[in-house]
């Protein structure tokens, strides 16, 4: 009889507790719910250093492409005198790009998909890549620069597969939306948006678009040289870890609602 009583008021403190929660939930503000859990989840990237890592390498990574759309075909027209220096940069970049994409992603495969080996591909395809690319930019020959760039566009590109891999496998899996959106806004607001016009303020300032070009494409290297430090990082795949957390977050305050509604 004691062990009976003692179940039931268990269970109503239990109920009480909850219809607590529910109510004092239902009497927050939902802008300021959603908002106090944004800043919440935007800590825990933050404070991921694999994320922060990856994000640092791909920014730089995205200035260089940026200012390589904008100002390839004129640096091409000004240092080899290209007739046709758009069509030129553009097919490079399309047919390049798309292998390379592609490549990055069956390369990771085969090397077994892990954030290790995706920062090892990062690093090292980049790094090859700004070699060719550097290299190419140095030769005087036209056909000389188009074989080389074509083969560091291909490596570079080859970046893309592992780069969104980290960022999706470095945190659980209900921090996947936020941390692919901040990524994508983070390239584009510190990558290449400012690339161009620092590019463009660098060529007034030294006259030579052949430095120029040299110049940007070194910046590559940087972000070899960050990708290489996630090697070296320990990092864990949340694939799996915290689904069910993630589940029981998404389903608990409505049921809780309807709860204190009932």
């Amino acid at each position: 009889m004691v062990s009976q009583d003692s179940e039931v008021s268990n269970a109503n403190l239990i109920s009480s507790q909850s219809y607590s929660r529910a109510f004092k939930l239902k009497g927050t503000p939902i802008m300021l719910r959603q908002l106090s859990r944004f800043l919440k989840d935007m800590k825990l990237l933050l404070l991921d250093k694999v994320y922060v890592v990856n994000v640092l390498g791909y920014i730089w990574y995205n200035f260089v492409i940026g200012a390589y759309s904008y100002w390839g075909p004129k640096a091409g027209y000004n240092i080899y005198e290209m007739s046709n220096a758009d069509m030129m940069f553009g097919g490079i970049t399309i047919v390049c790009g798309i292998l390379g994409t592609l490549a990055g992603g069956l390369i990771l495969d085969h090397m077994n998909a892990t954030i290790s080996n995706a920062f090892k591909l990062l690093s090292g395809a980049t790094f090859l890549g700004a070699i060719f690319c550097f290299s190419g930019f140095c030769l005087t020959s036209l056909y000389g620069f188009i074989i080389l760039f074509s083969v560091g566009e291909l490596l570079v590109f080859a970046t893309q597969a592992p780069v969104n891999y980290v960022s999706l496998q470095c945190v659980k899996p209900s921090l996947r939306p936020l941390s692919m959106a901040i990524s994508t806004v983070s390239i584009h607001i510190f990558g290449d948006v400012p690339s161009s016009p620092l590019v463009g303020v660098l060529q007034d300032h030294v006259k030579n678009w052949r430095i120029t070009a040299l110049t940007l494409t070194a910046v590559l290297f940087l972000a070899a040289g960050i990708w290489l430090i996630g090697v070296f990082l320990k990092s864990e795949d949340m694939s799996k870890d915290g689904e069910n957390q993630t589940y029981a977050r998404a389903n608990m305050e409505p049921l809780l609602e309807e709860s204190a509604e009932a």
